[in-house]
């Protein structure tokens, strides 16, 4: 199998997740269910990907194995955290009513699919480059698959731990409850899921394509780059910090901790 036929393997699941999501958005009259098939359309890009390296004797079978099971451990954990946090709250995103311009109901279902669905299907095959090169090539810097795999769990853990806190602070009573999560990984970075979002495609890009080669190193860094500008400066935390700023007690979170990357907090003991 080669290269092109794992990338269309790869399109081929993205486009066949988002269009039953559009479905299911369509029924639901909201947007925001996209949110629980970003990671189910990476978890059925590497299993259709998985798929045909195996059936074609594709790659290194052991490495190929290891990074579908990564992708697919991280994109199942992110869909049923979204999909939980998503069945308490029937309301659309606001931040997809910015981005169309109004509900699902005013601006209707073309416009969504074009600005939405059909763009996150597109996004994900680019993102997931270092998958599809990764389950057809074979491995030339084994070590770099292990470091993939720490920068890998780095970012898992950061995605966990920073959601489970944050679930934690949300399900206390409002009025016993400080303005602002400030502990834990939060007083580190104000987007820990984020920055662990990120570490986790650096980290299959290592261990993908990196360590396939220099060439293919070269060819896939755009997907961790990608994922990371989106994270931190187009659709996550750049974004979310606007309506944040406007909270009490925000403004002064901010002053003292890392909008990104984690460092200590400034003027304050953890």
């Amino acid at each position: 199998m080669t290269v092109l036929t794992s990338i269309g393997l790869s399109v081929a699941a993205a486009a066949a997740v988002m269009a039953l999501t559009a479905l299911v958005a369509r029924r639901q009259g909201r947007v925001a269910v996209v949110d629980v098939a970003w990671g189910a359309a990476f978890a059925a890009a590497a299993l259709a990907c998985g798929a045909g390296a195996v059936l074609a004797d594709a790659g290194t079978p052991w490495r190929s194995g290891l990074v579908m099971a990564l992708v697919v451990l991280w994109g199942g954990r992110l869909a049923w955290h979204i999909g939980r946090r998503a069945a308490q709250h029937r309301g659309e995103d606001p931040r997809y009513e910015k981005l169309l311009g109004g509900s699902l109901a005013e601006v209707g279902m073309a416009r969504a699919v074009r600005k939405v669905f059909a763009l996150q299907g597109a996004l994900v095959p680019v993102i997931a480059l270092p998958v599809s090169v990764g389950m057809v090539l074979p491995v030339r810097w084994g070590p770099l698959v292990v470091v993939g795999v720490l920068v890998w769990a780095v970012g898992l853990f950061f995605e966990a731990v920073g959601d489970a806190q944050l679930a934690s602070y949300r399900s206390r009573p409002r009025d016993q409850r400080p303005p602002v999560l400030d502990t834990g990984l939060w007083a580190w970075t104000r987007h820990p899921n984020y920055f662990g979002d990120a570490c986790v495609w650096w980290g299959l890009w290592l261990a993908g394509g990196l360590a396939s080669g220099w060439l293919a190193g070269l060819a896939t860094v755009v997907a961790p780059a990608a994922m990371t500008w989106f994270l931190s400066e187009a659709t996550g935390a750049k974004l979310i910090e606007q309506t944040m700023m406007q909270r009490p007690g925000y403004p002064e979170y901010a002053a003292r901790t890392a909008r990104f990357l984690p460092r200590p907090p400034r003027g304050r003991l953890i």
